[in-house]
C-alpha cells in the first residue's frame, strides 16, 4: 500500500516508529505492507516510489527540524506537488488543525480525493468546517475518508458508537472531549487558581500553541461536529455549535460545585442542541473523570447510557488510530 504523509510532527513520527516496529506482524496478520512513497512538512518534502526509510526520516527530522534534508541531491517537493504527481493509494493528513479556513489540510484532502486516493485525517479543521461536503466528495470519487484519531486520540470513540452500538438508536450524547481543559479544571479542584493551572498545563506540553483552541472550546466544538455528523447523521459545521470556554470559571465556581458533590467540567453535548460549555456534573457520574482523560456517554433507545473513557491525545495513541484506519481501508480494498 503506497502512502503519502502530510506533516511530520509528533503524530507522524510516532506512526513511522509504529510501522517499523510492526512491519512483520502487519504483513503476517493483515497482509498490510505500507510503503511511504512521499512525505512533507512545512519546509519541504521528499519522494521515493520504492519507499522511504522511516527510521532515517525520523532521524533527519530530529537533526534538521525538517525532512527536506533526507535527500539533498533531489528536488525539494511541496505538499501539493507530491499529492498531484506521485502515485499513491492513501493520504495521511496530520498537519495542525486550523478552524479559520482549514488550510493547508483542506487542500491536501480535496486534491488527494480528486486523484483517487483514500484519506485518513487526524486534522480536525477540514472536518469541522466542511464535514458534509467532504463526505460527499469522497463518495463521488469512490474513495474512503477515515478520521478515527480526530476524536479521542487512541480511544476508539467513533468506532464504539458506530460499530459496538450498531442497530441501536443513539438519542443523545455528552462528553469531556478536551483533555487540556479537563486537566486545568482538575487542578483548580485541588486548589490552584485558573492562572496557576494553565501555567502548569503549559509546562507539561498539554496546551496547544494557540491556547484559545483549548480554553475557548474550539477543539471540543470541532470534535462535537464530527460526532454529530458521523453518529447522529446531522449535517452541521462549527458555526452550528453554541460554544463557551473555561476562561471565566473561577475558584468560587469550583468550590460551590464541590459543596453539592459536583465538579465543573467542559462538556460537549448533542441533545436537540449542540453545545460546548462548562457544566456542573455529579462526582458519582461515570463521565466525571479527572486529569487529561476524555469520557463520553452515549444514551440509546434500548441500551440506556454507556460511557467510554480513555486518553484523549498523545502521539502514540493517535498513531494507533491511524493504523486502525489503514487496516480498515486495506479490508475495504480487498473486498472490491
Amino acid at each position: 500500500m503506497r502512502i503519502i504523509i502530510c506533516g511530520f510532527g509528533t503524530v507522524a513520527q510516532s506512526l513511522a516508529k509504529l510501522l517499523v516496529s510492526r512491519t512483520d506482524d502487519l504483513y503476517a496478520k493483515y497482509g498490510l505492507k505500507p510503503r511511504i512513497v512521499g512525505a512533507f512538512d512545512s519546509k519541504g518534502g521528499v519522494v521515493d516510489p520504492s519507499g522511504l526509510d522511516l527510521n532515517r526520516l525520523v532521524e533527519v527530522k530530529k537533526k534538521f527540524g525538517t525532512i527536506k534534508n533526507y535527500d539533498k541531491t533531489k528536488k525539494n517537493w511541496s505538499g501539493l506537488d507530491i499529492i498531484n504527481n506521485v502515485e499513491a493509494d492513501v493520504l495521511i493528513e496530520t498537519t495542525a488543525s486550523n478552524y479559520r479556513d482549514a488550510e493547508p489540510g483542506m487542500s491536501h484532502i480535496i486534491s488527494a480525493m480528486k486523484n483517487g486516493m483514500h484519506v485518513i485525517s487526524v486534522n480536525k479543521g477540514p472536518l469541522a468546517l466542511a464535514f458534509p461536503s467532504l463526505m460527499e466528495l469522497a463518495t463521488y470519487n469512490q474513495v474512503l475518508l477515515k478520521f478515527s484519531g480526530t476524536v479521542g486520540g487512541g480511544t476508539p470513540i467513533l468506532d464504539y458508537a458506530k460499530n459496538s452500538l450498531r442497530g441501536e438508536q443513539i438519542t443523545s450524547f455528552a462528553g469531556i472531549l478536551n483533555g487540556t481543559t479537563n486537566y486545568i479544571l482538575t487542578n483548580m479542584e485541588h486548589g490552584m487558581s485558573f492562572g496557576e493551572a494553565l501555567k502548569d498545563a503549559k509546562s507539561k506540553g498539554y496546551v496547544e500553541a494557540d491556547e484559545s483552541l483549548d480554553l475557548d472550546g474550539f477543539d471540543a466544538a470541532a470534535k462535537l461536529v464530527i460526532l454529530a455528523n458521523w453518529i447522529m447523521g446531522m449535517k452541521v459545521t462549527m458555526p452550528d455549535i453554541k460554544r463557551t470556554g473555561i476562561r471565566n470559571v473561577t475558584t468560587k465556581d469550583i468550590k460551590d460545585a464541590a459543596k453539592k458533590n459536583c465538579a465543573v467540567k467542559l462538556i460537549a453535548s448533542c441533545d436537540k442542541e449542540l453545545v460546548v460549555s462548562p457544566r456542573e456534573i455529579s462526582t458519582d457520574d461515570p463521565l466525571c473523570v479527572n486529569g487529561t482523560l476524555n469520557a463520553i456517554s452515549f444514551t440509546s433507545e434500548h441500551s440506556g447510557t454507556q460511557t467510554i473513557i480513555g486518553k484523549g491525545a498523545g502521539g502514540t495513541e493517535t498513531a494507533s488510530s491511524i493504523l486502525r484506519d489503514l487496516l480498515d481501508i486495506r479490508k475495504e480494498i480487498s473486498r472490491d
